[in-house]
Parts: structure tokens; sequence; C-alpha cells
């Protein structure tokens, strides 16, 4: 996918990968690998993470 709706936090993929590796659904794209900004801007939560990015809890 090369079009301006890709999602461009897991590259069209629908998954990401933490730093250990571990991969998981895609929570910007929820796994579909492109994105409609006008609703997409609506759901998004922002987590906190720590010092060395982890998301925290």
């Amino acid at each position: 996918m090369t079009n301006d709706a890709t999602c461009k936090a897991c590259h069209g993929s629908g998954m990401q990968r933490d730093d250990e590796g571990w991969q998981y659904t895609c929570s910007v794209c929820h796994g579909e690998g492109v994105v409609n900004e006008l609703s997409t801007a609506r759901n998004v939560k922002i987590m906190s993470t720590d010092e060395n990015n982890r998301l925290l809890d």
C-alpha cells in the first residue's frame, strides 16, 4: 500500500512490534493498515510511557 490512507504507525501492516519483538494489533488503525483521518482523530487514546518508552497500564 502506498497511498495517503496508509497507517503511518504500522506502515500498512496492521501490526506493531515492541522493543522485545512482541507483535500487537496496531492501536491506530485497529489492524486494518489504513486510516480515515477524520474518524481516527476522534478515537485516538494518548497513553503514558515511562523513561524507556514502555506503555503504562
